[in-house]
């Protein structure tokens, strides 16, 4: 994890996450006495991935911050993609998520490596 500034976007946690296999994967836990509000995740890719979904939020709604998604443009090893809510022409709905809140990225339909990096962003206040 990266020194985190308060009220900054910064990079709050580095996972590696594999997409061979259909799990939840704990990507931060929110610290004591400070709120988390996410604005994005970039995954690159350690190999193909073009039929895997992922989905984050907090454990137990993990559609909340992130739908499912499909991966399909992604198929090779060092590809990357920006992970978040697509903006709108109105306010896009975000969440703030507790201290000690887990954060999790869950895949399914998985049909990637073992050895890819999520990059997840956001701010503590």
């Amino acid at each position: 994890m990266s020194a985190l500034s308060e009220n900054a976007l910064t990079l709050l946690s580095t996972t590696t996450v594999a997409l061979n296999a259909d799990a939840a994967t704990e990507i931060y836990v929110v610290p004591e006495g400070k709120r988390c509000v996410l604005f994005c995740a970039i995954l690159v890719l350690g190999a193909d991935a073009a039929t895997t979904d992922v989905q984050i939020g907090q454990n137990g709604a993990t559609t909340d911050f992130l739908a499912a998604t499909d991966l399909g443009l992604i198929d090779a090893q060092y590809d990357a993609c920006i992970l978040q809510p697509i903006p709108a022409a109105n306010v896009l709905l975000g969440k703030s998520y507790a201290a000690g809140t887990s954060l999790e990225i869950e895949v399914t339909n998985q049909a990637g490596g073992a050895t890819n990096t999520l990059y997840l962003y956001g701010m503590l206040y």
